[in-house]
């Protein structure tokens, strides 16, 4: 059940030039148990004193089970003029915010029997799949799943964690990592590099309604056009599973 708790900052660092990670430890000496996918509320009050609230995916990695752990980490979007924004980038390490949860399901599901997972994100859209690597690996291992992850950035600048994925891909086989640029590719593109958004790279990794699970995280706009075009591939609406980002001042 979902329930208030302080966090306290332990440290932090540029993912990009308006993205931060954010390493918390949960100051009443509690755990967070929570599910890869799901995400947290931080509560703060506008200048006026009125109670307002952000939504963040949990960007933890727990190789261990159950998915609990001391970190909470989370990916932060710089939005100027933002009152959350005004709140993140005054954290000072040993400073304390008020959250609430795990909410939310956007989560792999235990009776899946698919034949591979189709994660497809924008931004900070990628930061519940980075949760997810642990349970996928041992998907892998365990039922011979295969994953294709599609992460659109702008520039080699903003692929949020993107030697993380390659670390991964490298190490498990089953494991496909396709960074799509839309404006500017690395100055030596690697062999999964692409050109263009995640909606146009979509067809080249053959969508399989009867195979394939898909997941979209990020922006709306990307979100509803691989909606469009998964179910133009034939998939049952079940198989497509949706957050969509959108950012809050």
């Amino acid at each position: 059940m979902p329930v208030h708790f302080p966090l306290k900052l332990v440290s932090s660092r540029m993912l990009a030039p308006t993205i931060r990670h954010f390493a918390f430890t949960r100051d009443d000496g509690q755990a967070l148990d929570f599910i890869p996918g799901q995400f947290i509320q931080v509560h703060f009050q506008y200048p006026d004193g009125s109670a307002t609230k952000r939504s963040y995916s949990i960007a933890s990695r727990r190789e261990g089970e159950p998915h609990a752990g001391d970190l909470v980490e989370l990916a932060v979007s710089y939005v100027p003029g933002g009152a959350a924004t005004n709140i993140f980038e005054h954290l000072a390490e040993g400073d304390t915010i008020d959250a609430s949860g795990p909410f939310g399901r956007f989560c792999l599901m235990p009776k899946d029997t698919n034949r591979r997972y189709l994660l497809i994100a924008t931004g900070t859209g990628v930061t519940p799949y980075r949760s997810m690597l642990p349970e996928l690996a041992r998907q892998m291992a365990g039922r011979g799943v295969e994953v294709v992850l599609l992460f659109g950035a702008r520039n080699p600048g903003e692929l949020l964690y993107g030697e993380e994925f390659r670390d991964f891909a490298r190490a498990h086989p089953g494991f496909r990592f396709i960074p799509c640029f839309s404006r500017e590719l690395p100055a030596e593109p690697g062999a999964d590099d692409v050109r263009g958004y995640v909606q146009d790279a979509l067809a080249g990794v053959a969508p399989d309604p009867e195979g394939d699970i898909a997941y979209l995280c990020g922006n709306p706009n990307m979100v509803d056009a691989c909606f469009e075009a998964l179910k133009g591939h034939g998939f049952p609406v079940p198989h497509i599973r949706r957050e969509k980002y959108v950012s809050s001042r």
